[in-house]
Protein backbone atom coordinates (compact mmCIF):
# COMPACT_ATOMS: atom_id res chain seq x y z
CA UNK A 1 0.00 0.00 0.00
CA UNK A 2 1.08 3.56 -0.66
CA UNK A 3 0.23 6.20 1.91
CA UNK A 4 -0.76 8.84 -0.62
CA UNK A 5 -3.39 6.53 -2.11
CA UNK A 6 -5.06 5.53 1.15
CA UNK A 7 -8.35 6.81 2.57
CA UNK A 8 -8.92 7.75 6.25
CA UNK A 9 -10.62 4.42 7.07
CA UNK A 10 -7.64 2.42 5.76
CA UNK A 11 -5.15 4.66 7.57
CA UNK A 12 -6.94 4.23 10.90
CA UNK A 13 -7.01 0.47 10.42
CA UNK A 14 -3.30 0.43 9.57
CA UNK A 15 -2.45 2.39 12.72
CA UNK A 16 -4.58 0.07 14.84
CA UNK A 17 -2.87 -3.00 13.40
CA UNK A 18 0.56 -1.30 13.62
CA UNK A 19 1.32 -2.05 10.00
CA UNK A 20 4.85 -0.76 9.29
CA UNK A 21 4.95 2.72 7.79
CA UNK A 22 8.21 3.00 5.84
CA UNK A 23 9.69 6.29 4.61
CA UNK A 24 12.40 6.03 1.94
CA UNK A 25 15.02 8.75 2.42
CA UNK A 26 17.02 9.70 -0.65
CA UNK A 27 19.08 12.36 -2.38
CA UNK A 28 19.38 14.30 -5.58
CA UNK A 29 23.08 13.69 -6.13
CA UNK A 30 25.58 13.42 -8.96
CA UNK A 31 26.37 9.79 -9.74
CA UNK A 32 28.43 10.24 -12.89
CA UNK A 33 27.17 10.67 -16.46
CA UNK A 34 25.67 7.18 -16.59
CA UNK A 35 23.47 7.10 -13.52
CA UNK A 36 20.25 8.92 -12.55
CA UNK A 37 20.44 11.70 -9.94
CA UNK A 38 17.81 10.02 -7.78
CA UNK A 39 19.87 6.83 -7.46
CA UNK A 40 19.88 6.52 -3.66
CA UNK A 41 16.21 7.31 -3.19
CA UNK A 42 15.22 5.13 -6.13
CA UNK A 43 17.04 2.15 -4.62
CA UNK A 44 15.26 2.61 -1.27
CA UNK A 45 11.89 3.10 -2.96
CA UNK A 46 12.41 0.26 -5.43
CA UNK A 47 13.30 -2.18 -2.66
CA UNK A 48 10.11 -1.21 -0.83
CA UNK A 49 8.09 -1.74 -4.00
CA UNK A 50 9.40 -5.29 -4.05
CA UNK A 51 8.97 -5.76 -0.31
CA UNK A 52 5.28 -4.82 -0.37
CA UNK A 53 4.67 -7.83 -2.61
CA UNK A 54 5.90 -10.11 0.20
CA UNK A 55 5.05 -8.19 3.37
CA UNK A 56 2.24 -5.96 4.56
CA UNK A 57 3.75 -2.46 4.65
CA UNK A 58 2.74 1.08 3.83
CA UNK A 59 5.20 3.08 1.73
CA UNK A 60 5.24 6.80 2.51
CA UNK A 61 6.29 9.34 -0.15
CA UNK A 62 10.10 9.63 -0.26
CA UNK A 63 12.11 12.42 1.31
CA UNK A 64 14.25 13.53 -1.63
CA UNK A 65 16.24 16.61 -0.57
CA UNK A 66 18.78 15.87 2.14
CA UNK A 67 22.40 16.25 3.34
CA UNK A 68 23.80 14.59 0.24
CA UNK A 69 27.08 16.53 0.73
CA UNK A 70 29.38 17.77 -2.00
CA UNK A 71 31.94 15.01 -1.44
CA UNK A 72 31.55 13.74 -5.02
CA UNK A 73 31.11 17.10 -6.70
CA UNK A 74 29.92 20.64 -6.06
CA UNK A 75 26.55 22.23 -6.83
CA UNK A 76 27.60 22.72 -10.45
CA UNK A 77 27.28 18.94 -10.90
CA UNK A 78 23.59 19.09 -10.03
CA UNK A 79 23.81 17.74 -6.49
CA UNK A 80 21.29 19.28 -4.09
CA UNK A 81 22.66 19.54 -0.55
CA UNK A 82 20.56 20.51 2.48
CA UNK A 83 22.31 21.53 5.69
CA UNK A 84 22.17 18.74 8.27
CA UNK A 85 20.58 20.87 11.00
CA UNK A 86 17.82 22.01 8.65
CA UNK A 87 17.25 18.47 7.43
CA UNK A 88 17.04 17.13 10.97
CA UNK A 89 14.33 19.65 11.79
CA UNK A 90 12.41 18.74 8.65
CA UNK A 91 12.54 15.02 9.44
CA UNK A 92 11.59 15.76 13.05
CA UNK A 93 8.38 17.51 12.00
CA UNK A 94 7.46 14.88 9.43
CA UNK A 95 7.87 12.18 12.09
CA UNK A 96 6.02 14.28 14.67
CA UNK A 97 2.95 14.40 12.46
CA UNK A 98 2.99 10.62 12.17
CA UNK A 99 3.73 9.81 15.83
CA UNK A 100 1.24 12.28 17.27
CA UNK A 101 -1.25 11.06 14.69
CA UNK A 102 -1.11 7.56 16.11
CA UNK A 103 1.55 5.76 14.07
CA UNK A 104 3.84 3.72 16.34
CA UNK A 105 5.68 1.49 13.90
CA UNK A 106 7.67 3.81 11.65
CA UNK A 107 10.83 3.08 9.65
CA UNK A 108 13.18 5.34 7.71
CA UNK A 109 15.03 3.44 5.00
CA UNK A 110 18.37 4.84 3.80
CA UNK A 111 20.87 3.89 1.11
CA UNK A 112 22.98 7.05 0.89
CA UNK A 113 26.38 7.05 2.68
CA UNK A 114 25.76 3.93 4.76
CA UNK A 115 29.02 2.04 4.16
CA UNK A 116 29.39 -0.67 6.81
CA UNK A 117 26.53 1.04 8.67
CA UNK A 118 28.72 4.03 9.58
CA UNK A 119 26.72 6.86 11.12
CA UNK A 120 27.15 9.69 8.62
CA UNK A 121 25.14 12.94 8.42
CA UNK A 122 21.88 11.74 6.85
CA UNK A 123 21.59 8.73 9.14
CA UNK A 124 22.55 10.72 12.24
CA UNK A 125 19.95 13.38 11.43
CA UNK A 126 17.22 10.78 11.12
CA UNK A 127 18.26 8.97 14.29
CA UNK A 128 18.53 12.16 16.33
CA UNK A 129 15.17 13.45 15.11
CA UNK A 130 13.55 10.12 15.97
CA UNK A 131 14.95 9.83 19.51
CA UNK A 132 14.41 13.50 20.34
CA UNK A 133 10.79 13.18 19.23
CA UNK A 134 10.22 9.94 21.14
CA UNK A 135 11.39 11.48 24.42
CA UNK A 136 9.32 14.62 23.83
CA UNK A 137 6.24 12.50 23.16
CA UNK A 138 6.77 10.42 26.31
CA UNK A 139 7.21 13.52 28.46
CA UNK A 140 4.06 15.12 27.08
CA UNK A 141 1.91 12.00 27.29
CA UNK A 142 3.25 10.45 30.53
CA UNK A 143 4.55 13.52 32.31
CA UNK A 144 8.01 14.86 33.16
CA UNK A 145 9.87 12.28 35.21
CA UNK A 146 7.74 9.49 33.76
CA UNK A 147 10.51 6.87 33.76
CA UNK A 148 11.52 7.56 37.37
CA UNK A 149 7.94 7.43 38.60
CA UNK A 150 7.00 4.42 40.73
CA UNK A 151 4.11 3.89 38.35
CA UNK A 152 6.68 2.81 35.77
CA UNK A 153 8.85 0.62 37.98
CA UNK A 154 8.01 -2.37 35.76
CA UNK A 155 8.88 -0.48 32.56
CA UNK A 156 11.53 -2.95 31.40
CA UNK A 157 9.52 -6.01 32.35
CA UNK A 158 6.60 -4.80 30.26
CA UNK A 159 8.60 -4.02 27.14
CA UNK A 160 7.52 -6.18 24.25
CA UNK A 161 7.12 -5.95 20.49
CA UNK A 162 3.72 -4.30 20.76
CA UNK A 163 4.54 -1.51 23.22
CA UNK A 164 8.20 -0.56 23.15
CA UNK A 165 8.74 3.20 22.66
CA UNK A 166 12.31 2.59 21.48
CA UNK A 167 10.82 0.73 18.50
CA UNK A 168 8.29 3.37 17.50
CA UNK A 169 10.72 4.88 14.97
CA UNK A 170 13.59 2.87 13.50
CA UNK A 171 16.30 3.91 11.03
CA UNK A 172 17.53 1.12 8.74
CA UNK A 173 19.98 0.78 5.84
CA UNK A 174 18.73 -0.68 2.59
CA UNK A 175 21.89 -2.80 2.60
CA UNK A 176 22.99 -3.94 6.04
CA UNK A 177 26.63 -4.57 6.84
CA UNK A 178 26.04 -8.29 6.31
CA UNK A 179 24.46 -7.73 2.90
CA UNK A 180 27.27 -5.37 1.88
CA UNK A 181 29.86 -7.98 2.88
CA UNK A 182 28.04 -10.62 0.86
CA UNK A 183 28.06 -8.43 -2.26
CA UNK A 184 29.71 -5.02 -2.37
CA UNK A 185 28.99 -1.32 -1.86
CA UNK A 186 30.14 1.70 -3.84
CA UNK A 187 29.07 4.98 -5.38
CA UNK A 188 27.82 4.64 -8.96
CA UNK A 189 30.16 1.72 -9.57
CA UNK A 190 29.63 -1.99 -10.21
CA UNK A 191 27.46 -2.64 -7.17
CA UNK A 192 25.26 0.43 -6.99
CA UNK A 193 24.62 0.39 -10.73
CA UNK A 194 23.75 -3.29 -10.54
CA UNK A 195 21.08 -2.94 -7.87
CA UNK A 196 19.73 0.25 -9.46
CA UNK A 197 19.51 -1.36 -12.91
CA UNK A 198 17.65 -4.34 -11.42
CA UNK A 199 15.07 -2.02 -9.89
CA UNK A 200 14.91 0.72 -12.55
CA UNK A 201 16.68 -0.35 -15.79
CA UNK A 202 16.01 3.00 -17.45
CA UNK A 203 18.08 4.83 -14.80
CA UNK A 204 21.47 3.38 -15.84
CA UNK A 205 23.20 4.05 -19.21
CA UNK A 206 26.55 2.25 -19.18
CA UNK A 207 27.57 3.53 -22.63
CA UNK A 208 27.99 7.00 -21.13
CA UNK A 209 30.92 5.88 -18.98
CA UNK A 210 33.21 6.02 -22.04
CA UNK A 211 33.29 9.80 -21.97
CA UNK A 212 34.42 10.10 -18.35
CA UNK A 213 37.69 9.37 -16.55
CA UNK A 214 36.19 9.59 -13.05
CA UNK A 215 37.78 6.83 -11.00
CA UNK A 216 34.73 5.84 -8.99
CA UNK A 217 32.59 4.86 -11.98
CA UNK A 218 35.02 2.86 -14.12
CA UNK A 219 34.07 -0.58 -12.79
CA UNK A 220 30.40 0.15 -13.40
CA UNK A 221 30.93 -1.43 -16.83
CA UNK A 222 30.92 -4.75 -14.97
CA UNK A 223 27.48 -4.07 -13.47
CA UNK A 224 24.38 -5.95 -14.55
CA UNK A 225 20.73 -6.40 -13.60
CA UNK A 226 21.54 -10.05 -12.86
CA UNK A 227 24.04 -9.07 -10.17
CA UNK A 228 21.52 -6.52 -8.96
CA UNK A 229 18.77 -9.12 -8.57
CA UNK A 230 20.99 -11.11 -6.21
CA UNK A 231 21.58 -7.94 -4.18
CA UNK A 232 17.86 -7.20 -4.12
CA UNK A 233 17.12 -10.71 -2.88
CA UNK A 234 19.58 -10.37 0.01
CA UNK A 235 18.19 -6.96 0.95
CA UNK A 236 14.64 -8.28 0.98
CA UNK A 237 15.48 -11.24 3.18
CA UNK A 238 17.26 -8.94 5.62
CA UNK A 239 14.50 -6.33 5.71
CA UNK A 240 11.71 -8.87 6.13
CA UNK A 241 13.31 -9.80 9.46
CA UNK A 242 13.90 -6.21 10.61
CA UNK A 243 10.68 -4.51 9.54
CA UNK A 244 8.10 -6.06 11.86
Amino acid sequence: MKLELLFPKEIEEAKRKKIPLVIPVGTIEYHGPHCAFGCDGLIAYGILERLKEEKDIIIAPPIWYSPSSWAVGGPETGTVHVDADVFEQYVYYVLKSFLYGGWQNIYLLIHHQYEQENLLPMTLCCMKAAKKLTFQYLEEKRGIGWWGSNENKEFYEKLDDSDNPWDWITVLPVMSKEVQNATGYDHAGKWECSILSALYPESVELDRIKGSNEWFIQDAVASSPEIGEKMVSLCLEDLKKKIR
